[in-house]
């Protein structure tokens, strides 16, 4: 053998050598930093069920069965065994929040669930002496159909608020009472006159009662004084705490306190994912905003745009195209004109912002329904994904179009067991049956995206499933479901508070399922709300809540 073909074999054999040991290299599995084994329940289609994941960094590295898990543990991997009865899902989406507000209404005054009008007088008496003079009371959250239906007056709560202003809000946040104090600093009298959108309530001698009603509560609320930036913040911390205690790992805000986002990012404070919608209105802003920073990244996001077509049922706010059955003069109303609501919209889908806005009577969403499907045609089919906001009274015939048309219904389902108490003596019982109808939109190949509408609704997504589930009203006068023709499996409801709520801001490759590669954000559950009886599901309690493979919340 020549020198040269020794060293040319050498030199193959040396190669080989090193590719192997390359490939070995390469085909060896990542060690996981964490384990967990126990029953987990993923939303994806392809896997519905694993027994362990790992997870390293932010992320899910794998997931399977145990087995196949434990090979990727060395001796610094942290293992975490659950009980066979217990549950682990994916960290659930709350796709319509108003968020840092919800924040500040935890430490004001509680009413919403005041049972008289003698209780909603003394609780605001009582909280009045906690505050200092001039300080303004806001929030509440009063529901009028707990003491029978009357509205509050200003001559109510006068008294006992001589050195407060008062502006509280009913549940729904479409009509809000002020107290004499409020109306003479604002300039509002029983001379005001009356504007489109929004209705001022009088008595019947003409004066003005202190309840106002969407469009109407504006002059009150420019006058609010804004909070300080750190009570933003406090009010920030407090949402997040509490959402986190719920097993919520992202959340969607709808308008807002942008600002204090952004903080709490700079700051790598936030242990909440969140998509910061903006009001349709300041679109131009929010395309330039992108244009100069980009849409977020995987804690804080922006692109969305909130509207209004409508108010709400309890306010009789909400449009329809029939008068309310208790008050035969009256259909509600449009907030924003259909017209003015077309352009807006049209102009900033052609930004490619992401458009939702608030429709929840029948004739609100057939016209948004209309106004979407007259945008795609001139503005070219793309993935939009159009959000209808609360769709709760929809018209027989509307149900179909929301799947024709791609638009994504995201719904509340905590609503349809607390407005179920009274919906039919507002709207009677033949509109209800399209009420709320999950299973009916579900069934038509509606994307259905659930949330809470907190602080109108408690953000707890288990009893948002319990609601979807069984559809028992909050008197406990439907205990086998109201309509129950429109109950949903608990399957669904998970669908819906995960998988389709990522895809609801455009995430779903990155959350709303446990797969590899998607972000480590879970929860986990005290009981499997698969095999509990449904009516149980409320009382499961959410022992670990895990964002980016970080416990955030942990049951003591």
């Amino acid at each position: 053998m020549n020198t040269q073909s020794f060293v040319l074999r050498k030199t193959t054999s040396l190669l080989l050598f090193i590719s192997c040991i390359f490939l070995f290299s390469c085909s060896k599995k990542k060690s996981a930093e964490q384990i967990i084994i126990g029953k987990i329940w993923t939303a994806n289609t392809q896997q519905p069920w694993a027994q362990a994941l790992a997870i390293a960094g932010d992320s899910i590295v794998a997931i399977g069965d145990e087995k196949e898990i434990l090979g990727l543990k060395d001796e610094k991997t942290l293992v975490t065994t659950y009980d066979s009865n217990q549950l682990i899902v994916p960290g659930f989406i709350d796709t319509h929040t108003h968020f840092v507000e919800a924040g500040f209404a935890l430490a004001s005054v509680q009413l919403r669930d005041a049972k008289t009008k003698e209780e909603f007088i003394q609780r605001i008496a009582d909280f009045a002496k906690t505050r200092k003079a001039g300080e303004w009371i806001l929030g509440g959250n009063w529901d009028h159909e707990n003491w029978g239906g009357e509205l509050p007056d200003r001559n109510w709560i006068d008294a006992v608020t001589p050195n407060n202003p008062v502006w509280i809000t009913r549940l729904d946040g479409h009509m809000a009472l002020a107290n004499s104090l409020v109306l003479k600093a604002v300039g509002i009298n029983d001379q005001v006159k009356e504007v489109k959108g929004g209705t001022f309530v009088r008595d019947k001698k003409g004066r003005l009662t202190g309840v106002l009603k969407d469009n109407a509560t504006d002059q009150v609320s420019q006058a609010i004084p804004p909070p300080s930036p750190e009570a933003e913040d406090q009010a920030l911390q407090a949402a997040m705490n509490y959402v986190a205690a719920q097993g919520v790992t992202s959340a969607h805000n709808m308008y807002g306190f942008n600002s204090a986002f952004e903080r709490a990012r700079k700051e790598n404070k936030l242990i909440t994912r969140i998509y910061d919608c903006r009001m349709l209105s300041d679109w131009h802003e929010l395309r330039t905003t992108i244009d100069q920073h980009g849409r977020g990244d995987k804690w804080l996001k922006i692109g969305g745009l909130k509207a209004f077509m409508d108010g709400s049922l309890g306010s009789h706010t909400a449009a329809f195209f029939k008068p309310y059955t208790d008050a035969p003069r009256d259909s509600g109303f449009f907030i924003t004109p259909e017209e003015k609501l077309y352009h807006s919209i049209k102009s900033a889908d052609s930004a490619g912002l992401h458009v939702m806005v608030h429709a929840i009577g029948d004739k609100a969403i057939h016209a948004l329904l209309t106004i979407f499907e007259k945008v795609e045609k001139e503005n070219g089919t793309k993935d939009r994904r159009f959000r209808i906001e609360h769709a709760q009274h929809l018209a027989p015939n509307d149900i179909s179009r929301l799947a024709q048309l791609n638009v994504i219904a995201s719904m509340q389902p905590y609503h349809a067991i607390d407005d179920g108490r009274w919906a039919e003596k507002i709207i009677g019982h033949e509109r209800c049956k399209t009420t709320y109808a999950f299973k009916s939109l579900m069934d038509a190949g509606t994307t259905v995206a659930f949330g809470s509408d907190w602080p109108v609704a408690p953000a707890t997504p288990l009893e948002g499933i319990y609601a979807a589930v069984t559809r028992s009203t909050l008197d406990g006068k439907n205990p086998n479901g109201w309509f129950p023709e429109q109950k949903i499996s608990v399957e669904q409801a998970l669908i819906a508070y995960t998988i389709n709520g990522a895809y609801a801001s455009f995430e779903e490759k990155i959350k709303g399922s446990l797969e590899k590669g998607k972000l480590a954000d879970l929860a986990i559950l005290n009981q499997n709300i698969f095999t509990l009886a449904p009516e149980k599901i409320r009382e499961v309690n959410v022992l670990q809540t895990m964002v980016g493979g970080k416990v955030v919340f942990e049951k003591k």
